[in-house]
């Protein structure tokens, strides 16, 4: 029985953000009672390596649903091969004033600009501690700054979570292309990302060196830069040999649902209107990389046909957020088949 079918209609009658924390209770007594395997049974898995790391498959669960750490087993029982929680701040922050999630659903689509609330890196680490238990997948941790730090001390909060996260992490996203934090698009230019990922890197290999565990770092970035700054970042990932680079995080135009009611929110756009645009800086990443960077694609995947042209596109692994919201987790049954 697809028991999201009768309960999307329920949910859409609620608030976003509403829906969205009794989802997550929800997961959170299933993963409780043990009885979170109800959600997606008798997935089938297409193991792949990537990053020097082992997924039972490609299709993962995007940063940003499960902020706080709270639901991993939960989610992996739908079927994802690796889960990534977060964003995750050195301090708890409340995030930006409500209402700040808005379903466009015409498009298949959310605006958030919900501005990386989430418990701190503490308490969220005691909280991946309980609810990994079971999870046999692959765990990312999603590292961002305070929204009171300025760019010029970002690297003392970056460098904070990064050490805090590493003994509990597969591999670490470091997230630079939220919308919704002010000024903190600004790290992607390449002078200023070079300032915060060069001294990120040298702290991995001295961890790495002092406990044995080599933990991948990833660079998530957005969909709206031009072509000379994809080069220009690409040029600085291969030369400091970043890890993977997911692509891409929401985006800030309208243009694809120009004249909705909704799109003179602020935030970050997600969902099937920023697919074309996630594919095309995939597919310019993997040109200028040349292969030798993995990409995770993510950005408005609702089908398989959806994550075929991420894969095409050059992207390794994929993950999906919004496409889950509207679909529910037969998608990643769906999905999770997939071999390349």
């Amino acid at each position: 029985m697809n028991f999201y079918k009768i309960a999307r209609p329920v949910l859409f009658r609620l608030n976003a953000e509403t829906a969205h924390h009794l989802t997550l209770s929800g997961l959170r007594i299933a993963q409780k009672l043990g009885i979170t395997s109800f959600l997606s049974p008798n997935v089938q898995q297409e193991p792949v390596k990537v990053m020097g790391l082992s997924f039972p498959n490609r299709v993962g669960l995007a940063a940003g649903l499960d902020k706080a750490g709270n639901c991993i087993a939960g989610f992996g029982s739908m079927g994802f091969g690796f889960v990534e929680v977060g964003t995750i701040t050195p301090r708890a922050q409340d995030g930006n004033p409500k209402p700040r999630l808005f379903r466009v659903r015409e498009h298949e689509a959310i605006i958030n600009r919900m501005g990386f609330n989430n418990p701190g890196i503490e308490r969220a680490l005691e909280n991946i501690q309980r609810s990994r238990k079971g999870f046999d997948g692959i765990l990312g941790i999603n590292i961002g700054k305070n929204k009171s730090t300025p760019n010029e001390n970002a690297l003392d909060d970056y460098l904070h979570c990064f050490k805090k996260a590493y003994d509990h992490a597969d591999y670490i996203a470091v997230n630079v292309s939220s919308p919704n934090t002010s000024g903190l698009r600004e790290l992607q230019t390449p002078k200023l990302a070079r300032d915060l990922l060069s001294p990120l890197m040298d702290e991995k290999e001295k961890l790495k060196e002092g406990t044995g565990k080599n933990v991948p770092v990833a660079i998530k970035i957005d969909p709206d830069m031009g072509d000379d700054q994809i080069k220009g970042l690409s040029e600085l990932f291969s030369e400091l040999q970043i890890d993977a680079v997911i692509a891409t995080n929401t985006s800030v135009s309208r243009k694809s649902i120009s004249g909705h009611s909704l799109s003179d929110e602020d935030g970050g756009l997600s969902g099937a209107p920023i697919n074309t645009r996630s594919n095309e800086v995939i597919a310019k990443f993997h040109a200028e990389l040349n292969d030798k960077i993995p990409i995770i694609g993510v950005g408005g995947i609702n089908s398989k046909e959806d994550a075929k042209e991420k894969l095409s596109a050059g992207a390794s692994l994929i993950q999906v957020y919004t496409g889950l919201i509207y679909q529910g987790p037969a998608l990643i049954k769906g999905l999770a088949k997939i071999k390349s």
